[in-house]
């Protein structure tokens, strides 16, 4: 019997168990898992609670110390993460290796931002009392850590939006706790890293209460954890529907919190006229790579694409299908998403309108969670008609929308949604012709590309992994990159202290040389 990591504590034991599936063969694994009472989950936050203060006055080479090494441990249990994963998700081998890769990849990215030192926007302005009419006061201000938060694990990256992944890493990179809800789908993966965290959190000499692991079902679980008063902000990745209960519920307490929640995105491609018919070819294997990586379960998939009519428009259809029936079905990661996505699928092919052009059939008595690539076809008059046609679906499906004009875009732009990302694919010259286009398009998305398919993140100080509702609850984030610590901070500006009893950062001398912005 497994249960969960209460600090450096274990829960009870004994309390109502769950098992994960595996979703290649549909059987039930053999490990079984406590879930937390609502006392486990108060004592939790309570060790978090208490930690608090204490890691916030960490300096930034003592973060960056334990950040390394997780990232250090997390790659000596590779070995033992590939069977483990693989059962859980069915998860290729080399996908659970590259995404162990990006994962502690991560994590050293922010021990390298945190022991830099400049991230905290240290700002400076000194005493005039001489100033008249009013002399003014010294004042200086720097980003602090905003208290306990509560992690959500995806189901779709067990790593590296999980116990140890983007949400956590930028936490504790903030000087924050971190309460990680663990994901049903993937229990044994995410035991088996929350135990190297809490080794390596006392390899470090932190204090128990900067990490704990909880198991139990979403609804009584997460409720309890984003209603208590200890939780300070929450990051979540998931159902547009999971993320705006948890924000509702933030948003109803006492004392209302800031949730960063990924959510929703159908990443709409723009084909614009000058892409002529001779890139078609190169374009839609480049579109199924993407619409399909994965299962198509990716936050980034491509779920739209707004295509020419006429002639250009069928040689696309017809290329685009070729290439989607030589992908086979696959099994998704769990039976929830799967459901989902033929949920989604029925629904968006029952609109007026909606033509199917290629569906994979699964056969009636495959085991697993099992699904294929789909193609659908509608006409912009029509998708503007059915708002439900921008409706996510989850999953390795396209629908192609045909449009006469590029003017017509601006229509769909205006209708449509906040999202991940915005692609454009033409010449430079579309550029030029359709300008008023891309401003447009700025407005509905966290990352625009131009020739390129979304789906692939980079993890880098440039990246933006958010965008306008319901892509996230906060469109001013990122949980990607190295501005994904801003989520977790707060600043706090020290008026007429004493040099010795100000943050370092702050200091006169600056003696840690960080960027400082001083008037």
């Amino acid at each position: 019997m497994e249960s969960s990591l209460l600090g450096y504590s274990r829960g009870d034991a004994s309390a109502k168990t769950f098992q994960a599936v595996n979703p290649e063969n549909g059987q039930t694994l053999p490990a079984n898992y406590a879930m937390v009472s609502e006392e486990e989950v108060e004592e939790a936050c309570r060790l978090a609670d208490q930690a608090a203060p204490i890691i916030a006055q960490f300096k930034g080479p003592r973060k960056a110390e334990f950040l390394r090494a997780l990232a250090d441990g997390i790659d000596g249990v590779v070995g033992d993460l590939v069977p483990m994963m693989s059962a859980e998700t069915g998860l290729p081998e080399p996908r659970v290796r590259g995404e162990t890769g990006r994962t502690c990849g991560q994590l050293r990215m922010f021990a390298k931002l945190v022991e830099t030192g400049s991230w905290v926007d240290a700002r400076i302005d000194r005493a005039q009392p001489n100033r008249e009419p009013l002399p003014k006061p010294d004042l200086r201000a720097m980003l602090r850590p905003i208290g306990p938060v509560a992690v959500f694990c995806a189901s779709n990256f067990p790593l590296a939006f999980s116990v140890a992944g983007g949400d956590s890493a930028s936490a504790w990179a903030a000087g924050c706790p971190v309460v990680v809800k663990a994901h049903h789908a993937h229990p044994g993966t995410a035991l088996l890293i929350g135990q190297v965290v809490v080794n390596t959190l006392k390899q470090c000499d932190w204090p128990e209460g900067a990490f704990s692991l909880l198991f139990g079902e979403g609804r009584t679980v997460g409720q309890s954890l984003v209603k208590n008063s200890r939780i300070k902000a929450v990051g979540f990745t998931g159902s547009r529907a999971g993320g705006r209960a948890l924000f509702d519920l933030a948003n109803g307490r006492e004392e209302p919190i800031p949730v960063f929640a990924e959510m929703s995105s159908v990443n709409p491609i723009f084909v614009l006229p000058g892409m002529g018919e001779g890139r078609i070819e190169e374009f839609t294997a480049g579109l199924m790579g993407s619409a399909t990586l994965g299962v198509g379960q990716f936050c980034t998939n491509p779920g739209i694409v707004f295509h020419p009519s006429g002639e250009f428009g069928d040689q696309f259809i017809s290329a685009y299908v070729e290439k989607m029936k030589s992908v086979n079905a696959l099994p998704m990661l769990h039976q929830g998403i799967c459901d989902s996505y033929a949920k989604g699928i029925l629904s968006l092919s029952s609109c007026d309108g909606v033509n199917v052009e290629y569906q994979f059939k699964t056969e009636n008595n495959a085991q697993g969670s099992y699904a294929g690539p789909c193609v659908l076809s509608a006409s912009v008059d029509d998708f503007m008609k059915d708002s439900s046609m921008m409706d996510e679906v989850f999953g390795p499906s396209t629908l192609l929308v045909s449009y006469h004009s590029a003017d017509q875009l601006l229509d769909v732009i205006s209708k449509m949604e906040g999202q991940l990302t915005a692609t454009v694919f033409g010449e430079n010259e579309d550029l030029t012709t359709h300008g008023s286009f891309l401003e447009h398009l700025e407005l509905k998305a966290g990352r625009l590309l131009f020739n390129q398919f979304p789906t692939g993140v980079e993890v880098c100080e440039a990246v933006v992994h958010g965008g306008p509702y319901p892509a996230t609850t906060d469109g001013r984030s990122t949980s990607v990159g190295t501005g994904a610590i801003l989520r977790f901070v707060r600043p706090v500006c020290y008026q007429g202290f004493p040099d010795e009893w100000l943050p370092e950062e702050l200091r006169e001398g600056n003696p840690l040389g960080v960027n400082r912005s001083e008037g």
